[in-house]
């Protein structure tokens, strides 16, 4: 019974996200391609907005002939986790190497000439079923003067939690 249970939240939990990504797929004023290339100007190194102990930075980077971006989250000089976003017949994919172990994949599913842009979850490797901790979204808004604003959600403990981090150029 309790695995019977178990799938269907799993099921449902599946239907909604892809509701979820229908409804949001009419969203995008710009492009893919053009909000991959926003997101390569983010090329460089970060650090949190206030941080004077500068234990912790990302830094973006682009690989493979400038086809993907790679953000590597770096603490006390060790990497922490990553993400890499390209190019999918159309569609902008960010794929999160978590330090739990598991590598959700999300798609771009808004964005606005405003300088805000978000990706929701589409699937991922390594991950029993949704309630698992795993990353669920990310946004990125451009701030004035090389400022951005993080911002992501985390299923953790059966419940999405945002959490936001202000960045600016090291």
């Amino acid at each position: 019974m309790i695995r019977v249970k178990k799938a269907f939240i799993n099921c449902f939990s599946i239907t909604l996200c892809c509701f979820s990504l229908a409804v949001n797929a009419g969203d995008l004023n710009l492009t893919s391609g053009e909000v991959f290339e926003r997101i390569k100007s983010l090329q460089g190194d970060w650090k949190k907005a206030g941080d004077t102990a500068g234990n912790f930075h990302i830094n973006f980077s682009q690989t493979a002939r400038d086809t993907v971006m790679v953000e590597n989250w770096l603490y006390k000089g060790e990497s922490h986790s990553l993400t890499i976003y390209h190019m999918d017949k159309g569609h902008l994919l960010a794929t999160h190497y978590c330090p739990q172990g598991n590598q959700p994949r999300l798609q771009l599913t808004s964005s606005d000439e405003s300088g805000q842009i978000e990706f929701s979850f589409k699937d991922a490797t390594n991950l029993e079923g949704l309630e698992e901790d795993h990353q669920h979204s990310l946004a990125f808004e451009w701030l004035e003067d090389d400022k951005i604003l993080r911002t992501e959600s985390y299923m953790e403990n059966g419940e999405i939690k945002p959490s936001s981090i202000r960045l600016v150029r090291k």
